[in-house]
């Protein structure tokens, strides 16, 4: 039988060490973003433009301009230029995500089939990753500097495609400000930035899924095709939910590169403009404008509700029906098991 002594030191608990080493995350936290998201509700149900230390509050008038508008042309234009920077943002993002998503699906197979002897598979994993390091204005710059023309010479990208004979001579595509054009490099450069780093993840999402799975298809006879679509992408649904939602938080707040991606220094080009460059030029104005509070704060909280609204649908289409099916089994059961025995002991549950 343990002594006393030995009862006391097996109740030491270490627990209160990890909330240390936790502390400073919070206290960060706490400061350095707690309270600007709270004031960020606040703004936005403010008076539009500050007038100096006096604080009006209008309600969801800042609201209902940005989405519906006004008869009154500075609301007109500022409902025109949010639902404009919102058509902008779900175009980028889902023209980079589309891509993305299936080159690294297919990428991530293909390095963890185990038939397939790859040599250098690290090497290339690496390779892959590693735009994903790169600062976003770093890479906006480069493709700025290849993309771009001067008013002497084009650009590098189309001085390659004039001498390969893709264009003729002095023939340049607008790559920074046409419409189509720079968008579509945008969503290049998101795409080949970001999908080493969701091929990682949905590797270990495949190597996580039990080998016998796959080594029982095998001798069953199915082919890749069948093992991918009856094996694979139903046990890759948890983690492909946590890729969709985190691409669709990630490409709802894109900044970057849209916001740096432009020839003129003082100007974004309208075509890239994505909701969160609309807030950022709403509380940072150029050419001497005025700060306008509440638009930028009710702007942030129509973003924060669209991206909460679209990621529980998300997480309700990827929802694992079939552990949905036993759960609601298991719980009439219960109850089932329940009323047997009230009935057994005379009607009276226990």
């Amino acid at each position: 039988m343990a002594s006393a002594a030995q009862r006391r030191i097996k109740s030491i608990s270490y627990a209160k060490y990890g909330y240390y080493f936790i502390l400073p995350f919070f206290v960060v936290y706490f400061f350095f973003q707690l309270w600007p998201l709270i004031n960020t509700f606040i703004l936005a149900f403010q008076e539009n433009i500050s007038s100096g230390t006096e604080v009006n509050y209008v309600g969801f008038d800042n609201f209902k301009v940005l989405l519906f508008g006004s008869d009154r042309r500075p609301e007109r234009m500022a409902h025109e230029s949010f639902m404009t920077a919102l058509g902008n943002t779900f175009i980028l993002w889902i023209g980079n995500f589309i891509p993305q998503i299936i080159l690294s699906l297919s990428l991530a197979v293909w390095f963890t089939d185990a038939k397939l002897k790859i040599p250098g598979k690290g090497f290339f994993k690496i390779v892959m990753y590693l735009p994903n390091i790169i600062t976003a204005a770093s890479v906006s710059v480069l493709f700025l500097q290849l993309c771009g023309q001067s008013t002497d010479a084009p650009g590098a990208v189309n001085s390659i495609l004039q001498s390969i004979g893709a264009l003729d001579k002095g023939e340049v595509i607008e790559f920074v400000e046409g419409t189509w054009e720079s968008r579509g490099t945008v969503m290049f450069i998101q795409t080949w930035m970001w999908f080493g780093n969701t091929m990682i993840m949905l590797m270990s999402g495949i190597m996580g899924i039990n080998p016998s799975l796959f080594e029982a298809a095998s001798i069953d006879g199915a082919n890749g095709g069948q093992v991918f679509r009856k094996i694979t992408l139903p046990l890759l649904s948890p983690i492909m939910a946590y890729t969709l939602v985190t691409s669709m938080i990630g490409g709802l707040q894109m900044f970057d590169i849209p916001y740096l991606y432009h020839k003129d220094p003082n100007k974004v080009n309208e075509d890239l403009e994505t909701v969160a460059v609309y807030i950022y030029q709403l509380f940072h104005p150029s050419n001497g404008g005025k700060v306008q509070y509440g638009y930028s704060g009710a702007a942030s909280v129509l973003l924060f509700l669209i991206t909460l609204a679209l990621g529980l649908i998300a997480f309700y289409m990827t929802r694992d029906k079939d552990e949905i099916a036993k759960k609601k089994q298991r719980k009439a059961a219960a109850k089932q098991f329940k009323l047997e025995q009230s009935k057994k002991m005379g009607g009276l549950s226990i």
